[in-house]
């Protein structure tokens, strides 16, 4: 069994900054691509950023030179350093990770439950 936990959620005016943190654990032998998705009311789910494995990253347009993730393979966790915050960032954001669970097994995708951002006056 492997689990994400998000947070750092919460809500913050326009311009503000947060920086979100997901912990993934349980039987994890390694973890390839790490990222994080978002969800708005009324709209599909859509790609925020993810990192690779090697710390190759890449990010949706709408977020580049604003947002930065980051991993501690140490720790199994991604970050999400959100800057220059904007309304239309509100949404659910949602971490996931490629998990090999022991070795010589295939990857699985897993999801953390997701934690709310509201960018808001």
């Amino acid at each position: 069994q492997v689990q994400l936990v998000e947070s750092g959620g919460g809500l913050v005016q326009p311009g503000g900054s947060l920086r979100l943190s997901c912990a993934a654990s349980g039987r994890i032998f390694s973890i390839n691509a790490m990222g994080w998705y978002r969800q708005a009311p009324g709209k599909e789910r859509e790609l925020v950023a993810t990192v690779s494995s090697g710390d190759s990253a890449n990010y949706a347009d709408s977020v580049k030179g604003r947002f930065t993730i980051s991993r501690d393979n140490a720790k199994n966790t991604v970050y999400l350093q959100m800057n220059s915050l904007k309304p239309e960032d509100t949404a659910v954001y949602y971490c996931t990770a490629e998990v090999v669970r022991l070795r010589g097994f295939p990857r699985n995708n897993y999801w953390g439950q997701g934690t709310q951002v509201t960018v808001s006056s």
